[in-house]
């Protein structure tokens, strides 16, 4: 039978592409590792790994074993979490995953507010875009994950649960003159990641134009700050405005459809303590007017 430790070695080995790197991190010696690789091949019957220059490559069979163990791992850390949970919320740890302007603005007063009710529950984050986010819910890296949508499509699989926390409008950063998509059809453009990317260019295109995109940057500050510097102008989330705003931009609000902002959890059904703590919280920030 396989046992967690030898999916906790294929795992490692898989993601740092050594024996000696996943000796590293799983605190075990060099030929320990080897050892469980070599009877977990004997036991499949199978060759899981190749050599391949000073690193291993994994075989298919080695690669579909890894992937399923990923996910094995996951969902087994998650269960540890919510037994510990379960006991208690003045013990245990929940784990979140979000992307940077929600990061910036919405999860610390969460943090804050779920710090307040339980003092003793450890709280990880992450700053991720909302696909990887999903993919750490669904193998159990994380139990919440806050993501984003432009429309009320349904979740990707059905043990996606959504609870919806805010609508978030999107502004025009100029400095000073335009009010329109459309009034910058000649302007250089800043973009943001591939799909806030795609976003725009789309809502561009519905103006009349397509936008010349001069700049890419992930970084809701920088985009501020290129466009205070006049190299261009750009679309930004309230929240990010909410996280930073720059005294020297003009931001006008566009009316376009809003930003849908989610809390997604795994299962069926109830979630458990630490997970619906951590909603909790995150519905009640989400409900603070940010102007005070």
């Amino acid at each position: 039978m396989v046992t967690l430790v030898q999916l906790r070695v294929i795992d490692a080995v898989a993601r740092l592409g050594s024996v000696t790197a996943a000796a590293k991190e799983l605190r075990y010696t060099q030929p320990a590792i080897s050892h469980q690789l070599s009877r977990l091949e004997a036991q499949l019957g199978a060759g899981l790994m190749q050599r391949a220059g000073r690193g291993i490559r994994l075989t298919p069979a080695g690669r579909l074993l890894a992937d399923r163990a990923a996910e094995i791992i996951g969902r087994v850390d998650a269960a540890t979490a919510e037994l510990s949970a379960l006991v208690g919320l003045s013990t245990g740890r929940v784990r979140l995953a979000g992307f940077g302007s929600v990061m910036s603005s919405l999860v610390p007063q969460a943090a804050t507010i779920l710090a307040r009710r339980h003092p003793g529950l450890e709280l990880g984050l992450a700053d991720t875009h909302p696909e990887e986010a999903l993919h750490q819910l669904r193998t159990g890296q994380v139990e919440v994950a806050v993501i984003f949508r432009y429309d009320d499509t349904a979740p990707e699989d059905d043990g996606i649960r959504l609870t919806h926390l805010l609508d978030d409008p999107l502004y025009l950063l100029t400095t000073g003159g335009g009010t329109t998509l459309a009034d910058h059809a000649r302007s250089p453009w800043i973009a943001g990641c591939e799909r806030c990317r795609r976003h725009l260019v789309e809502m561009c295109e519905r103006a009349g134009f397509t936008p010349r995109l001069a700049y890419t940057t992930d970084d809701m500050v920088v985009m501020q700050s290129l466009v205070a510097a006049g190299m261009g102008v750009t679309t930004i989330p309230g929240l990010a405005l909410r996280a930073h705003r720059h005294p020297a931009i003009t931001a006008t609000p566009l009316p376009v459809p809003l930003r849908r902002i989610h809390a997604a959890t795994y299962g069926e059904p109830p979630d458990p303590p630490a997970t619906a703590a951590l909603v909790a919280a995150l519905t009640e920030a989400a409900s603070v007017d940010p102007a005070g």
